[in-house]
């Protein structure tokens, strides 16, 4: 009984602190849907291999949303036809850009100016590396069935055809794009409450596997290695898969004990947890294919571990 209550602690902990940030997601992608209907200022985000994601991180200073609140508004990128550079920079990065992590993480760790630096550097490298790999898939085997459909019909017919947009004579007819209407309030609301439900749900389950292997898993087994370089590093990475908290307070949990870990693993848990948690896989469902997420759980875990090891042979 004591481990049932204290799961359920922790996911009440968990889902508390990230449904007002994915509340706060979705209404962001709603208004972007209703103010900008056509999405043609998303088509103009660069497209270039290292300045599409930086564009696109760049986005998370204006948008006070953790890593839940950031998938609605990275699908409706993609949606509107942004380019899939500066989406997926967005969704990777601005987790840890925006101004209140980067204020949390200044609160936490006044006297050590380097890792103020070190995450956000950390988070737009491993947001360019992830974008390079992933756009080396075919759309059609990187997002999500719905999301490539709603992607394709906001495209120039230069980018996708007649029939990928399903339309046309082999096709079902849809109305033409080029000067979409703006839809009613109304039915950006319905859109977006069903979208939030959608969205809450695959939160909940994942909150509930991060609090039941967070039990199981005691954090003194991970600190136990936490002055090995690249054990502590490693132990870290995983901490901060397993616990899933949200990017706006990981900075004070850390404070907790980053006097028993090396430089590199503190840093390796500030960087990766913002982009895979158990409780984002699921979130992640609704932007990307299962072997898009595991490509992106391993790519970011890779870089991750580098740069953590760089941060060591620098500071140890």
């Amino acid at each position: 009984m004591a481990r049932i209550a204290t799961i359920w602690a922790i996911f009440q902990g968990l889902l508390i602190e990230a449904l007002p940030f994915l509340f706060i997601g979705v209404l962001i992608a709603g208004l972007a849907r209703w103010i900008a209907p056509g999405g043609r200022w998303l088509q103009r985000l660069p497209d270039q291999p290292i300045l599409a994601p930086l564009s696109g991180a760049a986005l998370g200073f204006a948008l006070p949303a953790c890593e839940c609140g950031n998938v609605p508004v990275a699908r409706r990128l993609l949606a509107g036809g942004a380019s899939m550079g500066s989406a997926l920079g967005f969704l990777f990065a601005a987790p840890v850009l925006n101004p209140i992590v980067l204020a949390s993480t200044w609160a936490a760790f006044p006297d050590q100016p380097w890792l103020l630096a070190a995450r956000p550097l950390g988070a737009l490298l491993v947001a360019v590396v992830l974008s390079g790999v992933l756009q080396r898939l075919p759309e059609g085997q990187l997002l999500e069935r719905s999301l490539l459909a709603e992607r394709r019909l906001s495209q120039p017919l230069a980018e996708a055809s007649l029939l990928e947009r399903k339309s046309g004579v082999l096709g079902i007819p849809t109305p033409p794009r080029a000067d979409p209407s703006r839809p009613s309030l109304r039915t950006v609301l319905e859109h977006s409450s069903r979208e939030f439900l959608n969205l809450a749900v695959l939160l909940i389950l994942g909150s509930l596997i991060a609090a039941t292997v967070q039990t199981l898993l005691p954090r003194s087994w991970l600190l136990a290695v936490g002055g090995a370089p690249t054990l502590s590093i490693l132990s870290l990475m995983l901490m901060a898969v397993v616990i899933s908290v949200c990017s706006s307070v990981d900075a004070f949990l850390a404070l907790g004990f980053a006097a028993q870990i090396t430089p590199g693993a503190l840093l390796a848990f500030l960087v990766l947890g913002p982009v895979v948690d158990l409780k984002l896989l699921g979130l992640f469902g609704v932007i990307m294919r299962p072997k898009a997420i595991a490509i992106t759980a391993i790519g970011a875990s890779v870089v991750v571990l580098l740069l953590g090891q760089w941060v060591n042979l620098w500071l140890l």
